[in-house]
C-alpha cells in the first residue's frame, strides 16, 4: 500500500488487528521527534494527521482538533502528560543510540539504558505529549 496516496477510506478499511492512534497537540512536532529518535517514517504528514511506520508496524497520529466530536477529547488534560501508564515499546531499536539522540534532541530520558532481568536492555524516553517510548533490544544483541 502506498501510504502517500491511499485514500482515507481505503486506509481505514485496510486496518486489522490491534491499532494505535495517539492524540497529540502538534502532529508535525511529534512526527519529527519519532523520526529523529527512532527512525520512523511519516506519511501523509499534515497539521492534523500522519500515518507513522516503524518497520512493518503502522499507527496514526491525530491532532486534538480532529477529535472535536469524539468523547475521548474531553478526557485529555489541557496541559501536561497525556500518556501516564502507557508504554509504547519498540523492540527493534538500540536503546543506547536512542538515548544519545534523545539527549541531543532535548527529550526527557525517564530511565537511562538499563539491562533488565527480563532479558532486555531498555531506555524510557518521554515525548512532549507525555507518552513513554521504550526502545529495547535483547541483552547481548549488537
Amino acid at each position: 500500500m502506498d501510504f502517500e496516496t491511499v485514500s482515507p477510506e481505503a486506509f481505514g478499511a485496510s486496518l486489522r488487528g490491534l491499532g494505535l492512534n495517539l492524540l497529540v497537540r502538534d502532529v508535525e512536532a511529534e512526527a519529527a521527534f519519532l523520526r529523529a529518535l527512532f527512525g520512523m517514517a511519516a506519511h501523509r504528514l499534515s497539521r492534523d494527521f500522519a500515518i507513522m511506520t516503524y518497520g512493518e508496524q503502522v499507527f496514526q497520529l491525530h491532532a486534538d482538533g480532529t477529535y472535536g466530536a469524539n468523547p475521548l477529547l474531553s478526557l485529555l488534560p489541557e496541559a501536561g502528560a497525556r500518556g501516564a501508564g502507557l508504554e509504547i515499546r519498540l523492540y527493534d531499536t538500540d536503546p543506547d543510540a536512542v538515548a544519545e539522540r534523545a539527549a541531543a534532541h532535548g527529550a526527557t530520558i525517564l530511565q537511562e539504558p538499563t539491562d533488565k532481568p527480563h532479558g532486555l536492555r531498555e531506555v524510557y524516553v518521554l515525548c512532549d505529549n507525555g507518552y513513554a517510548w521504550v526502545a529495547s533490544r535483547p541483552l547481548g544483541a549488537a
